[in-house]
């Protein structure tokens, strides 16, 4: 039976606004949520209101752009008409910024449950359900108990006459792990800050070369920041990479070298940037994207213009034969590699340690030199990937 997702947005935070409308993510709670059920495969979407100012219905449309069905209703009737019978529903307490990993762990098993935080000091806000659990404002009920409570409900809450009846008809509790992140349960923008600050921690992902790990972290940092709060999406800046990357090779031909460079080093971070915005806004990169896959045949195309314009101006063959050769050993490595990971990953050739190695050459107006250097180093980084990778994977 197909997931669905029901989450409150009616109640007022501190300024008088709706907890739904607080900023998070360079969008909106309710946004977040909706794409945090949607990415576990809720559908659809169900939001209970009382009324839609105009920012939440923006925020509506927005999500809709995105391909997620939303629906907007007034009264647990109307919301329980939206779910076939029988189905479970992942219910989402009002103003609860839930943690991925909950409601992927709770949506994998499609089963009643309620997740629960202790009864202490520190989750007083949450909605205690027994002298030591209280509500983590995450569960998963069935659409018949939904139909059911809103039948009956008169004018009590919802939400908190849904989740006694699912306790009561024996709901498994799901005590939340702090290890792995706990709801959180706000009343104020200040209050989604820390948690803002914790998703662009955990968005950072592992660095798998020597630039993404030591040269460009306050970098890609500072640009995540900024451009978390815009309308950019992450397929613009793959997409911006690759054009400058091409610009890069023709300025290579030109003989427009250190333009060329600094297109190239501006490059570097913006594919780190995108997956890490994607990863933030819920909608992750495709993991074979064609534009993501095509930077590095443009970084080589990039090397052998470089090549080619030495070769022309003083270098001889010697120059387009070093381009060609890193541009082979490179190439013959990822494929040696695949997509699988080796001890001592990082110092190994790759576009971005290839490009911010060329700047000490280039300050020091070693073109040739450079290639000479790429090559050896693409070469050395094939033959220690085959070594290695043949040790790790004998025959």
């Amino acid at each position: 039976m197909a997931l669905g997702a029901l989450i409150g947005a009616y109640q007022e935070d501190e300024s008088g606004g709706l907890r739904a409308l607080l900023p998070l993510a360079g969008r909106t709670l309710i946004e977040y949520q909706a794409r945090c059920v949607a990415a576990v495969g809720a559908a659809p979407v169900v939001v209970l209101l009382e009324h839609v100012p105009v920012a939440l219905n923006e925020a509506f449309e927005r999500l809709r752009h995105e391909g997620i069905n939303i629906i907007a209703v007034s009264d647990g009737n109307e919301a329980a008409s939206r779910f076939e019978a029988g189905a479970p529903i992942l219910l989402i307490g009002d103003g609860v910024a839930p943690p991925a990993e909950l409601l992927a762990q709770l949506a994998e098993d499609s089963e009643p449950a309620v997740a629960t935080v202790p009864d202490d000091e520190q989750h007083q806000a949450f909605e205690r359900i027994d002298g030591a659990n209280r509500w983590a404002g995450v569960a998963v009920v069935e659409a018949s108990a939904l139909g059911a409570t809103a039948a009956m409900l008169g004018d009590w809450d919802l939400q908190s006459t849904l989740l006694r009846r699912t306790l009561q008809a024996g709901a498994p509790l799901v005590r939340v792990s702090p290890q792995a992140g706990e709801p959180l349960l706000v009343n104020s923008a200040a209050d989604l800050a820390a948690f803002e600050r914790g998703l662009i921690a955990a968005s950072r992902g592992r660095r798998r070369d020597w630039a993404s790990r030591f040269v460009l972290p306050m970098v890609e940092e500072f640009a995540t920041e900024r451009l978390l709060e815009t309308r950019v999406r992450p397929e613009w800046l793959i997409h911006a990479a690759l054009g400058l990357t091409l610009v890069a090779a023709f300025a290579f031909t030109r003989g427009w070298l250190w333009p060329a460079l600094g297109l190239l080093i501006v490059a570097t971070p913006l594919d780190l940037v995108a997956r890490r915005l994607g990863m933030l806004r819920l909608r992750p990169l495709a993991p074979r994207l064609l534009a993501r896959r095509l930077l590095w045949p443009f970084a080589g195309l990039a090397l052998l213009a470089l090549g080619w314009w030495i070769a022309r101006h003083g270098g001889g063959w010697g120059a387009m034969f070093a381009a060609a050769t890193a541009v082979a050993f490179a190439e013959a490595a990822r494929i040696e590699q695949g997509n699988g990971e080796i001890p001592g990953q990082i110092w190994l050739f790759s576009r971005r340690n290839a490009i911010l190695a060329a700047v000490p050459f280039a300050l020091g107006g070693a073109w040739t030199l450079l290639l000479a250097a790429l090559a050896l180093y693409a070469a050395v980084s094939f033959f220690l990937v085959q070594h290695i990778g043949h040790r790790i994977r004998p025959n």
